[in-house]
């Protein structure tokens, strides 16, 4: 039997706006608006100089149902590459570039294949042996029901299914399109190729139903390098390689400040941290999380804001290759001892009682501001977290003035 080989991606999400990133001047934000096309383009790149049979797309090429026209082009430019390169491309939207969206259409080459709104075949012929290709593209924004019986059960020939959707009762994330695993097993597909869930994983192995994750992370719960897979089939033996396209990675760095004793000292320690991470990673943007900081947390938010420490590090990066970008640092939180607690804790408890609505007002203004684009919506665990930052931010300013 003849080996068939494709790539599997999904969730490019081209021109995403990065929110949380709204800290960054203009040179760091084109750079990183800049790294879902990038990513995109290592893709293409791999597959002209690859050549697998097809490759297939599984939903949320664009990132909002709008599809900005720079997304757009950017996209067909990479289609015309395939289809110069004569490699088929099967692809799906789903609930970020849903079909009921509205926005300026932009013509794809032949050699790209479009799933319709309810679930269809497709088959090609590769080297005598039939491909049969099961999908959908998401009608509107929510598909809440079960799409898994609307797919066909197996016949001759290899037989791939693409779905953008979760697990049935993944309470982690939107559910969409919900399956359960032995749903899809009992098609007798050789291969199914997910989307919908940013984390690379498999969650079956006979046969593979995967997950590729998506191709570039666009913020700090995004994290790790990302990519796609290379996949051949022959009957029911499969084989999958991961391979890495994101031009920038989220990272999390944690450092010890044991035995610092002199604000230059920890500058030195955290720099020569960052850059052990940058070279074995490449571009990243990275998140410090500081330890055994005894008084030296408080020594250092008694002098100095956090954003200026910040900024000092910063600036250590500033046009040097590869990029480096640090979004934040977390120091332990300071006990309630640090601190005057009678002056502190009405507020802390006003902002700890605040309901989401209260929430939402009070940022209202910093949402309408034109860098509120770039800003993630206030989740539950946000709230809680920037109560957090809130209270010990109260708590530095107040050391600062004893």
């Amino acid at each position: 039997m003849e080996t068939i080989r494709f790539l599997h991606t999904a969730d490019l999400h081209l021109d995403s706006p990065f929110k949380g990133m709204s800290a960054s001047g203009p040179d760091e934000i084109e750079k990183i608006q800049q790294s879902t096309f990038q990513a995109f383009d290592r893709m293409i790149t791999y597959a002209v100089e690859q050549q697998p049979d097809f490759i297939v797309i599984v939903g949320d090429i664009y990132d909002g149902e709008d599809r900005s026209l720079r997304a757009q082009i950017r996209f067909q430019q990479g289609m015309k590459r395939l289809d110069q390169a004569q490699i088929p491309v099967f692809l799906s939207y789903g609930n970020h570039d849903h079909l009921a969206g509205k926005w300026t259409r932009v013509s794809l080459p032949e050699n790209v294949h479009v799933f319709a709104e309810t679930v269809e075949q497709k088959r090609l012929t590769v080297r005598g042996e039939t491909v049969t290709l099961h999908g959908f593209s998401y009608p509107q924004r929510h598909v809440r029901e079960p799409m898994i019986a609307d797919y066909q059960q197996a016949d001759e020939g290899i037989h791939i299914g693409m779905l953008h959707g979760s697990v049935a009762g993944d309470s982690a994330h939107a559910v969409y399109a919900p399956f359960t695993i032995s749903d899809l097993q009992r098609k007798n597909y050789q291969y199914w190729a997910l989307g919908h869930i940013h984390k690379r994983q498999v969650l079956a192995q006979n046969p593979p139903i995967v997950y590729p994750g998506n191709l570039q992370g666009r913020h700090k719960n995004e994290q790790g390098v990302k990519g796609f897979y290379d996949v051949s089939l022959s009957g029911n033996q499969s084989s999958m390689t991961f391979v890495p396209a994101s031009a920038i990675v989220f990272t999390t760095l944690t450092i010890s400040c044991e035995g610092i004793e002199y604000a230059d000292d920890w500058v030195a320690v955290c720099q020569k941290a960052i850059d052990y991470v940058a070279a074995e990673i490449g571009n990243i943007i990275i998140e410090l999380v500081m330890t055994d900081t005894e008084s030296l947390a408080t020594a250092l938010q008694r002098t100095s804001s956090e954003s200026e420490w910040l900024e000092i590090l910063r600036e250590q990066y500033i046009l040097q290759e590869p990029f480096v970008w640090i979004r934040a640092i977390e120091w332990p939180t300071l006990s309630a001892n640090d601190f005057s607690t009678s002056l502190v804790d009405p507020v802390v408890d006003t902002m700890k009682n605040w309901q989401a609505d209260e929430w939402d007002d009070v940022l209202a203004e910093l949402y309408s501001h034109r860098v509120g684009r770039y800003i993630e919506p206030l989740t539950t665990s946000g709230r809680e977290q920037l109560h957090q930052q809130a209270s010990a931010l109260l708590a530095s300013e107040l050391l600062k003035e004893s």
